[in-house]
C-alpha cells in the first residue's frame, strides 16, 4: 500500500540528475520541500523579517500538495478497493 511519502527518494534522485519533470511526476511536493529547506537556512542566517510567515505558508502549501497527490493516487489506483 502506498503512503503519502512514496516516491520521495526517487524524486530526489531524479532532481539531482537534472530531470525536474520526472521529479515532479514522481513526487509533486519535492520542489516545495527543497524551497522550504533552502529558505529556512537563509532565514536563520540573515534573520529575515518576513521569513516566519513565508515558511508557514510554504508548509501549508506543501501539505496541501502532499494530501492532494495522495488522494489522487488513492482514486487512480483504487488502493482501498
Amino acid at each position: 500500500m502506498d503512503c503519502p511519502g512514496c516516491g520521495f527518494q526517487r524524486s530526489f534522485f531524479a532532481m539531482l540528475s537534472g530531470d525536474i519533470k520526472l521529479s515532479l511526476q514522481l513526487y509533486p511536493a519535492m520542489l516545495p520541500i527543497v524551497f522550504i529547506m533552502v529558505f529556512t537556512a537563509v532565514h536563520i542566517r540573515y534573520k529575515l523579517s518576513f521569513g516566519a510567515a513565508v515558511i508557514k505558508f510554504a508548509y501549508i502549501f506543501t501539505a496541501i500538495i502532499i494530501l492532494t497527490s495522495y488522494i489522487i493516487k488513492i482514486i487512480n489506483h483504487k488502493i482501498f478497493c
